[in-house]
């Protein structure tokens, strides 16, 4: 079995969904002694491909055409190149990128196409794992095809390591352009300076807190770790916080070294954007369900913990 990914890019850097998209692809390709192959188009494609060369990666095909990302150049391009890998599986990260062009994609070549994916496995047959009901299910699908493309949940794998010796090739793509319909002038940041997503260390607070007022102790507990404030809807709805700060099925999905939950009840809709290495609850009730899902938990009032455990941050 041949995989391609299809990386992504965005002003000048590769994003991380990218390198777990890589991690996603490896493992199904040593399922069934296959080879990983990797697709890039437009940037600084040979900077990119240096740092797609992962532990694993046998191939990196790069495409020369723009520097941000196309709907219609990307469809035309990465339509081509499955054409000539012809890879079993064709894979890219579940992003606002992926999600606009691996459809196009798909419908164009007849793929079956299944989105949102948090585990794919292989044994004599292709599967896929979903999560249904604002997460509170998992589903595992069959895909009774030759071929599919995929897109992955971000956060559901580890970033792809290591240093690989992959053939890097320049594929020339003939891009028609009477069909290019749209292009990039600019970015214009929308709702705040930050991106929860990207963050290593997040402290989130939930409808605990109770009012504006007191995210204060929260925030002071944010700038003693070194991290990024986030928060859950109710907060985001009450408008305590701009909705760049969401976690959760309806705002970003994280995946940080440590998250710190504080008066966050833990519904699945929140709890389904997080894929923390290290999960912390903070919570007065001890059978809040945030509790089913944290490494550590607190069972007490947060106004008396969150101070106590900056003060001894500070001290530390």
């Amino acid at each position: 079995m041949t995989v391609l990914v299809v990386a992504e890019h965005r002003r000048g850097e590769l994003r991380d969904p990218s390198f777990e998209a890589l991690t996603a692809g490896r493992e199904l390709a040593d399922a069934t002694d296959g080879e990983l192959h990797v697709g890039v188009v437009g940037g600084d494609v040979e900077r990119y491909a240096e740092r797609l060369n992962r532990e694993g990666v046998d191939a990196v095909h790069t495409v020369a055409r723009g520097e941000e990302f196309n709907h219609d150049v990307t469809t035309q391009a990465i339509t081509q190149l499955v054409e000539a890998v012809e890879p079993t599986v064709l894979l890219a990260p579940d992003t606002v990128n992926g999600l606009d062009f691996l459809p196009a994609v798909a419908e164009r070549l007849d793929l079956p196409l299944v989105t949102d994916v948090i585990d794919i496995e292989y044994d004599e047959g292709l599967t896929v794992t979903r999560e249904l009901y604002e997460g509170k299910v998992e589903t595992t699908l069959s895909i009774d095809a030759p071929r599919a493309a995929i897109t992955v949940r971000p956060g559901s794998w580890p970033q792809a390591a290591g240093t690989g010796d992959a053939e890097i090739k320049a594929f020339d793509a003939t891009v028609d352009e009477s069909a290019v319909r749209s292009t990039v002038t600019g970015f214009q940041e929308i709702g705040g300076e930050v991106d929860v997503a990207e963050a290593d260390v997040l402290v989130a607070v939930g409808r605990g807190i109770e009012s504006e007022d007191n995210l204060d102790i929260v925030r002071e507990l944010a700038d003693v770790l070194g991290a990024t404030l986030a928060a859950s809807r109710p907060v985001i709805d009450n408008g305590w916080l701009p909705a760049d700060r969401q976690v959760g099925q309806s705002g970003k999905t994280v995946s940080p070294e440590l998250y710190i939950a504080v008066g966050i009840s833990g519904t699945a809709q929140h709890v389904s954007g997080v894929r923390a290495e290290t999960f912390v609850a903070i919570n007065d009730d001890p059978n809040a369900p945030i509790f089913d899902v944290a490494d550590y938990g607190v069972v007490d009032d947060l106004f008396e913990v969150v101070p106590a455990l900056t003060e001894r941050l500070k001290r530390s």
